[in-house]
């Protein structure tokens, strides 16, 4: 019974994975997995969007970031 009731979700598919026949991967460029996770990081980076911060919260986080910056040694922050 329990594993009818877990079979659809027991495989986690990876995003950068390609299960794809070797026909068809040649015909997408040949791309291997290093290359597919490249891509996936750049594009995921590209669509960012941070997100809604209090301005209050903003302002005192920035005070904080300088305030240890200023104890770092030089070269460093």
């Amino acid at each position: 019974q329990h594993t009818q009731d877990n079979f659809e979700t027991a495989f986690w598919r990876s995003a950068v994975a390609d299960n794809n026949s070797f026909e068809q991967w040649q015909s997408d460029g040949s791309k291997d997995i290093v290359v597919r996770a490249n891509e996936r990081w750049k594009a995921m980076l590209a669509s960012y969007e941070a997100p809604p911060l209090d301005p209050a919260i903003d302002e005192a986080l920035n005070a904080f970031i300088a305030k240890k910056k200023e104890s770092l040694p030089d070269g460093i922050g």
